[in-house]
């Protein structure tokens, strides 16, 4: 697993999980607004960014898994502060959940937004799996790196022409043609076999223990993607939660907002402990 590392002698350790399709490299615009002295860590998610693939259907629990597995290197002795980004939040929360013990402070961002499943669905589903398995996904390539960044840039509309540079930068590597490569394992646009298991889920995160910080971005694509009541019950699962959002970001609050996003998270983790 490739982790990046912002060096520094403040603990506890934060360690940040990024989003679908997303990689760790990108969130530097949030960490140049945090105080230098955090020690960060973030890692490419397997399949994800440089992290290797892993040749087979991912399945999300895994994730979690790893997760786990790098805690134990990285601070096997002392909590950690995490801070996860959409598909990043549920993994984040799951540990949260399951490992309540290794977790002081949680920050999630902008997640949730499932849509609520019921088992009718679970035989198109099993079947959507079994008809994306006859094919691999094509990597997904551009003729150049400003092309990427030129849709990178009508994508998110936050973003300087600078900034979509940028990110171009992170989530690509050239080929030997000249032409520029996504990273990451193209087998994560294929669909699972399972539904999502919402209240196996809220049963999770109901045994979060530690306080959190829920950010929703205001202008987020996803917000349409589940009924708000749905989303507002697994929010509630959090028991000492404070709830904010930044109305001007988009989903991508480390790419549209970096600087409030990052106000948020260090009051919330620097505050003092309760009681």
């Amino acid at each position: 697993m490739h982790v990046r590392h912002w060096e520094g002698n403040a603990q506890p350790l934060r360690v940040i999980l990024h989003g679908w399709l997303d990689l760790s490299a990108t969130w530097q615009r949030l960490v140049d607004h945090l105080p230098a002295d955090w020690a960060i860590a973030a890692p490419d998610q397997r399949g994800f960014g440089h992290s290797d693939a892993v040749g087979d259907t991912y399945w999300f629990y895994d994730y979690v898994a790893d997760l786990d597995a790098l805690l134990d290197q990285l601070s096997p002795d002392q909590p950690i502060d995490l801070i996860g980004h959409s598909m990043g939040s549920q993994v984040a929360a799951l540990y949260a959940g399951v490992r309540p013990q290794r977790v002081r402070r949680l920050v999630l961002l902008d997640g949730f937004y499932l849509p609520q499943t019921t088992p009718e669905r679970a035989p198109q589903q099993l079947r959507n799996w079994l008809d994306d398995l006859r094919s691999t996904p094509e990597e997904k390539r551009y003729p150049d790196l400003d092309t990427l960044a030129e849709k990178i840039a009508k994508r998110q509309r936050g973003l300087d022409a600078a900034g979509a540079r940028f990110v171009a930068e992170c989530w690509s590597s050239p080929s030997d043609d000249g032409q520029v490569t996504l990273l990451g394992d193209a087998r994560h646009r294929q669909r699972g076999p399972l539904l999502y298991r919402d209240e196996e889920a809220k049963a999770i995160f109901r045994q979060v223990s530690a306080p959190t910080l829920l950010v929703d971005a205001g202008q987020s694509v996803l917000a349409g993607m589940g009924k708000s009541e749905v989303r507002q019950q697994r929010l509630e699962c959090f028991e000492q939660r404070t709830h904010v959002s930044i109305e001007q970001a988009g989903h991508m609050l480390h790419f549209d907002a970096p600087d409030a996003t990052a106000q948020h998270i260090e009051s919330f983790l620097s505050a003092a402990e309760p009681g």
